[in-house]
């Protein structure tokens, strides 16, 4: 015990022994500077300096722009840049998708080659009277009392309107004889209208403009964009008042009825109408004669 006790006042006579660092002019040996300080001073500084200088490079490294200029860290605007970059990225593909899903329906409807719509009035009804027929219309004892009270409150309603269920009504294009009807087993997904030559052709709808030009089988052709996803191909037109871009309201004039094209056997109008990219028969909605 006694040698350990030893040690320990050596160790702590030298930690605490003062000394005295001294400055001295080489050549007249003149006293500069003189600092008395221990071991125990200079390990207290050395600790303290490093714990400051931990300190203030973490401040640096997380509150301050200065980090950006440490190797391995991103700086802010490059992080903001890549973050507006990914959005526009994704904001982008989204939009060519949708743009090539378009342009694939405009190719399906110049081509003609789709799958038909079965969609009709008589098919409506039909699937109406189907469905009802499997549903059990006995109202249950919750569904009464709350019948009820609904009635009571709307019984003297005054503000209750009456809502049509008609989002779009189709003009006729031209009106004139049919010579030839819809027919999706023959891929005639159009009907054809006799009109005599230079006939003012209508828009059905109100709508946009997306293709107006020539082409060789069907000569002049304009198609219309309307809503609810309803489209209208006007083709064998002698010419266009309209271009690409235009947009139409119903009843207005876009083409002159003609024979153009490859596959035009008179003076007629060519029109289909397309719901969701797929042809439907024209004469369930539009009166031509």
């Amino acid at each position: 015990m006694s040698g350990k006790r030893l040690k320990r006042q050596i160790l702590k006579k030298k930690l605490f022994t003062k000394n005295r660092l001294v400055i001295l002019n080489e050549e007249t040996f003149e006293e500069i500077f003189s600092l008395k300080l221990n071991l125990m001073n200079v390990f207290v500084v050395l600790t303290g300096g490093a714990i400051f200088l931990i300190a203030i490079t973490t401040y640096i490294i997380a509150f301050t722009p200065l980090r950006e200029y440490i190797p391995g860290y991103a700086s802010t605007k490059l992080k903001r840049e890549a973050t507006e970059l990914a959005l526009k990225s994704d904001s982008l593909e989204k939009a060519i998708k949708m743009n090539n899903a378009y342009i694939e329906s405009i190719k399906k409807v110049l081509a003609g080659d789709v799958e038909v719509a079965k969609l009709n009035k008589d098919s409506i009804m039909a699937a109406e009277l189907a469905d009802a027929s499997e549903i059990n219309f006995k109202p249950s004892k919750q569904d009464s009392i709350l019948r009820e009270k609904v009635a009571q409150e709307d019984k003297y309603n005054l503000f209750d309107k009456a809502q049509t269920k008609v989002n779009l009504v189709l003009f006729p294009p031209v009106t004139g004889h049919i010579t030839d009807k819809y027919d999706p087993k023959n891929k005639h997904f159009a009907v054809d209208i006799a009109v005599p030559k230079n006939t003012p052709i209508k828009s059905v709808a109100n709508g946009t403009v997306i293709f107006a030009d020539w082409t060789p089988s069907t000569g002049y052709v304009i198609i219309i964009r309307h809503g609810e996803g309803i489209m209208s191909v006007y083709k064998h037109a002698a010419s266009l008042t309209k271009s690409q871009g235009d947009v139409v309201r119903t009843g207005e004039v876009i083409a002159m009825a003609g024979s153009t094209g490859q596959e035009s056997t008179g003076v007629h109008l060519h029109f289909e109408l397309w719901k969701d990219g797929f042809a439907i028969d024209p004469t369930n909605f539009i009166e031509f004669e």
